[in-house]
């Protein structure tokens, strides 16, 4: 018997072995696909009847973590892979994601200026200070150590690996006693920080122009990167 090590699109090594004689034939799935899917269709239906907005969240949470599972799409990997492996490859749709979002974004945020109405999502802009950098550190060491942001943790435990429900435990312990927290790390260090809008230093056409050449920049750095490592 061989143990061997593999590396998954999304980063995370996992261990498998073979065996040198003939493997036990996998079993059919798609009879437990389907009863599930019907399952989950009968409780968000079961939900919409006591609110619409709970039978969507359920039924986008199933989509979203489903397209999630089969993509192997996790935050934390593109950040890591490029270090780990030298692909970029998640870091690139990352990237592109992100630019995808800016223009729509500020599509909508635009649009309702123009029309004279509370532009949406301004209570998430937030001031800049040091706090912001130490918290991204130490959010980031987290991640890695954990193997997974918040998406890529929640996938995972649908998957059932054991080390993401220990992360999801302490993820949540650790989201309760920040909010709870919070009011004095905002009054003592996040409110001395600078508050940035980029459409009020450049305009709305000049913020998303500045934002997609810098996400441009870091896009030609992936490649580069990329390239570099398989050379050596």
């Amino acid at each position: 018997m061989a143990v061997t090590n593999s590396t998954d699109s999304s980063g995370s090594i996992r261990s498998s072995r073979r065996s040198s004689g003939s493997r036990t034939p996998k079993k059919n799935m798609i009879p437990v696909g389907i009863i599930l899917a019907i399952i989950f269709v009968i409780i968000g239906i079961l939900l919409a009847q006591r609110s619409a907005m709970v039978g969507f969240f359920w039924m986008t949470g199933i989509g979203f973590g489903f397209v999630l599972q089969r993509a192997r799409f996790c935050f934390t990997a593109s950040m890591r892979d490029p270090y780990l492996t030298g692909g970029t490859a998640l870091t690139r749709a990352v990237l592109i994601a992100f630019a995808l979002t800016t223009i729509g974004f500020a599509a909508i945020k635009y649009g309702y200026q123009m029309r004279g109405l509370p532009i949406p999502g301004m209570g998430y802009v937030v001031p800049i200070s040091l706090a912001t950098v130490v918290g991204a550190f130490l959010f980031g060491t987290g991640m890695v150590i954990a193997g997974g942001c918040a998406s890529g943790t929640l996938m995972r435990v649908g998957e059932g690996f054991t080390m993401q429900m220990l992360a999801l435990v302490f993820f949540i312990i650790g989201s309760l006693w920040g909010a709870h927290d919070f009011e004095f790390w905002k009054y003592h260090f996040i409110s001395n920080g600078k508050t940035i809008f980029l459409p009020d230093l450049f305009g709305w056409t000049g913020a998303v122009a500045v934002q997609l050449v810098f996400i441009g920049f870091l896009y030609v750095v992936a490649v580069k990167w990329e390239n570099r490592k398989e050379k050596e």
